[in-house]
């Protein structure tokens, strides 16, 4: 693990020239699975008006990322990414208290979040910031395949 801190670092806006970056730190965070195209994630991502897609920077080097959504009713996180080198150092805990920000400035109520059942690390990581498993069943159906 590398030292540094939240605020050795620019976050910023996602651009489409970090793209390759972005999928590169996805997959060094085990985040890509077949059946999703990261690239066509980050096009639907870049349509979808509400919400945020930050990066975050060490350097001019990406070492973070953030999907944030919110439907009106709830929030969403999705591929919240550190770059294993720099994990365990409050990145990802600053990322989601700016996310979490954001949400409330839009008037969410409530986020959501998957986490894979098994991902040991990351369920700890969330139950440090007082997220806890709700009494709901996450329901899924492909509509669109990326294949």
């Amino acid at each position: 693990m590398s030292p540094v801190s939240p605020e050795q670092m620019v976050f910023r806006d996602f651009c489409p020239a970090d793209t390759e970056a972005v999928i590169a730190l996805w997959g060094r965070c085990g985040l890509i699975r077949s059946w999703n195209d990261p690239h066509k994630d980050i096009e639907r991502k870049m349509s979808v008006p509400v919400g945020a897609f930050w990066v975050g920077l060490l350097d001019d080097r990406l070492i973070a990322s953030v999907m944030v959504g919110y439907d009106g009713h709830r929030g969403s996180v999705n591929y919240l990414a550190v770059d294993p080198d720099y994990s365990g150092n409050g990145v990802a805990r600053h990322l989601m208290a700016r996310t979490e920000a954001f949400l409330i400035e839009l008037g969410c109520p409530k986020i959501n979040l998957c986490v894979r059942h098994d991902n040991e690390a990351v369920l700890a990581f969330y139950d440090g910031l007082a997220y806890a498993p709700d009494h709901a069943l996450v329901l899924g159906k492909r509509l669109i395949s990326d294949e």
